[in-house]
């Protein structure tokens, strides 16, 4: 016998014992409900990175209790482990008429079910590979449950299309030479989930609903952040050369001109070195930094800082954090290792001296996602012991969590930005943005990111027309963080002259739209419904699985939804937003069941059914709930209201059934409203002995807040 023959013999008898000694998947995983509804389940020996342990957030316990209770979601049975290679090999039962929902911040489809994605912390390129700023390891199921896996790994998931040969449901066998209906991606029954490590921790999720499972994973992550009420106002990014003598004059145009305004965000030229950076101010742009940030609040507009991590040579704080980084650079910047205290200590201290101490409100967060070329490579190696792919997982999350800290120990709320996250982060005060500039695009990433506790902005930057400008603005203006990126030219909202008008009035509708912003967001934080979502979260949206639907053809929704409802979505439990893209003059719209009315005009819209909008150039088909109440601002505002201030409600009530309305309050800048000191007001429609509906509000106890003199309703439509 040749050595060669001898040696490949002996490889795979090396290999089928290999084979046979393997433990077998384990059907008995020990669950642990670890709060209400929550299970929890360990399988290896996890490495230690754990996604939720970095934001470290504690649960919502008492908001969780308060949901539905929940039986364990899935037969256990059916639910295998393995230890293969060195991975972990995770499988999870799928019905045949499930949809799945989530992994990862997507932006091309908001279907999951036959994917496959790597989910790995990148700049977004263009493709739903799983590559992307925030790459939750979380999905949701339409039949009512979450899974997460929480590891700070590129852990790959196999949506439904993996099938095993000793599968207990498997797909029909066709001869693709004689049935019409063969397909190169058979049903599956189950998800397949790789994480490459020795172990893993994975949570289930139950509903009884999809928004209950989700609402579960973001309470169990500490709750959805509460932003300050300035953060619910407008932000304009100045370009990167920009001066301080430039940004008081730009505060001077918006205010002159009528534009709403909350805060301004200063690009890399407030640094002295940018590219690495130095975080502190240049001292010819931006020569008496106290002084700017003085002259600024006296306007009353915020001031947010662009840093990225990497620390160049110039920097005060190079020295003490060189033993204390990363063993490569990014941009010839050192990479420090926020995960541990003394980096924290070191760079925040910093912050505060030279940040905070003058009055700086937020920071956007930069370049921490990507590019492979030149971001730290997965072998790099951290003073924590972590690797370069978990340090890549977890880089975003811990820089996010370690600035927040500052601002909450001052007893004020931040509000910012940032290029990549993960699960956990639904309680961090920071908004998704990147340079991917797809409009149709941002709205499908709008719809993901309610799945996965995540907030995303469609920021605004350039336009090659005025109609495609205002159509970013009418999206960027229902987002969680309206915002105009002037970076790179110095675009205003004015820019496009014959179209400035609307670009205003939409400007101000977001500022008018604040008590209820403000109250979807007080949804998130004390019973975990996320402000922006899908509509496959929507109660009475009829979404048809993946399987064939019969009779389909009979029913145009039914054959609507079978395709990926991605460019419509709702803001609060009673706004559904259907954005408009450039050369579009009319677009379809799926409404839920039950009477729909437009927003503008209160004119009915439909009752579950498909309508065509045709609203014109200067708005955004927007659609309200029968016996739905919005309040706004009264007015024309160009500025959120100030802690303390006090101002008139419009109340607008839509359609014919009664309707509630509970308002909510604090001061909209501390956390008072943790211990307590808050208020939810009844708005409450309803019909008189002559059968007329009527307004009426029961405003709160002195001592809690309430921000509002005058509270006049409206019956839409007003004759």
């Amino acid at each position: 016998m040749s050595f060669r023959r001898f040696a490949i013999l002996s490889l795979g008898a090396a290999s089928l014992a290999r084979a046979q000694s393997a433990p077998p998947p384990n059907p008995r995983l020990e669950w642990v409900e670890v709060a209400s509804g929550v299970w929890r389940a360990t399988i290896g020996s996890p490495d230690g990175a754990s996604l939720l342990d970095s934001v470290a957030a504690p649960p919502r316990r008492d908001a969780l209790g308060r949901l539905p209770p929940a039986d364990f979601p899935l037969p256990r049975a059916e639910i295998h482990a393995v230890e293969t290679d060195g991975k972990i090999a995770l499988r999870l039962p799928l019905t045949p008429s499930e949809e799945l929902y989530g992994l990862g911040l997507e932006f091309k489809s908001v279907r999951q079910r036959g994917t496959v994605k790597e989910l790995h912390v990148d700049h977004y390129g263009g493709t739903d590979n799983g590559r992307t700023h925030a790459p939750v390891p979380f999905y949701v199921s339409s039949a009512g449950y979450g899974v997460l896996v929480d590891a700070a790994r590129y852990v790959t998931v196999y949506a439904g299309t993996a099938v095993r040969k000793d599968s207990e449901h498997p797909p029909p066998v066709k001869d693709r030479n004689t049935d019409r209906t063969w397909t190169s991606m058979p049903l599956s029954d189950a998800v397949e989930i790789l994480v490459p490590a020795r172990g893993a921790t994975v949570y289930l999720f139950a509903g009884p609903t999809a928004l209950d499972a989700v609402r579960r994973y973001n309470l169990y992550s500490g709750g959805g952040v509460l932003p300050p009420k300035w953060g619910l106002g407008f932000m304009h990014r100045l370009r990167t050369s920009a001066t301080a003598e430039d940004a008081l004059r730009e505060v001077d145009a918006f205010g002159a001109k009528g534009y709403p305004l909350d805060m301004i965000g200063l690009e890399p030229g407030w640094q002295s070195a940018a590219y690495p950076g130095t975080f502190v101010w240049d001292s010819t742009r931006f020569p008496d930094p106290a002084g700017f940030l003085r002259a600024m609040t006296g306007r009353g507009v915020r001031v947010n800082l662009w840093i990225n991590p990497y620390v160049a040579p110039r920097a005060p704080v190079y020295d003490a954090l060189r033993p204390l980084s990363g063993s490569h650079t990014v941009w010839t910047g050192i990479v420090p290792d926020f995960t541990l205290p003394e980096t924290r200590r070191i760079v925040l201290d910093l912050f505060r001296r030279e940040h905070l101490r003058l009055g700086v409100s937020g920071y956007k967060i930069d370049e921490v996602d990507g590019y492979d070329r030149w971001l730290w490579p997965d072998h790099a190696t951290f003073p924590s012991g972590l690797s370069g792919e978990q340090m890549r997982q977890l880089y975003g999350l811990t820089l996010q969590r370690a600035t927040a800290a500052m601002f909450r120990e001052r007893g004020v709320r931040t509000w910012g930005l940032v290029r990549a996250s993960n699960a956990g982060a639904a309680a961090l005060p920071f908004v998704i943005y990147d340079d991917y500039y797809s409009h149709p695009d941002f709205i499908t990433a709008l719809a993901n990111s309610g799945f996965i506790g995540v907030l995303w902005t469609p920021e605004v930057r350039s336009s090659k027309t005025g109609e495609e400008w205002l159509r970013r603005m009418q999206s960027v203006c229902f987002s969680p963080l309206a915002l105009l990126n002037a970076w790179a030219d110095g675009t205003e909202p004015w820019s496009f002259p014959e179209v400035a008008d609307q670009v205003r009035e939409v400007m101000q509708l977001r500022i008018r739209l604040l008590p209820y912003l403000y109250t979807a967001f007080a949804r998130y934080h004390f019973d975990g419904t996320p402000p922006v979502r899908a509509m496959a979260l929507v109660d009475g949206f009829r979404v048809a699985d993946s399987a064939s639907v019969p009779g389909a053809s009979r029913d145009p929704y039914a054959t609507a939804t079978r395709r990926d409802v991605k460019d419509q979505f709702m803001v609060g439990d009673d706004l559904l937003v259907a954005p408009m893209f450039a050369g579009e003059r009319s677009r379809t719209v799926i409404l839920p069941a039950g009477r729909w009315y437009d927003f503008h005009t209160g004119a009915y819209a439909g009752n579950g059914e498909i309508i065509t909008a045709t609203p014109g150039l200067d708005r955004i088909p927007l659609y309200v709930r029968d016996g739905a109440i919005v309040p706004l601002l009264a007015g024309a505002p160009t500025r959120i209201p100030a802690a303390g201030e006090r101002v008139d409600l419009e109340v607008r009530h839509y359609g014919e059934a009664p309707g509630r309305f509970e308002l909510y309050d604090d001061d909209g800048a501390s956390f008072d409203y943790e211990r307590g000191m808050f208020s939810w007001t009844p708005l409450v429609v309803e019909r008189d002995r002559d059968g007329r509906l009527r307004g009426s509000v029961q405003r709160p106890a002195k001592d809690r807040p309430f921000a509002y003199r005058d509270v006049r309703f409206i019956m839409m439509p007003t004759h």
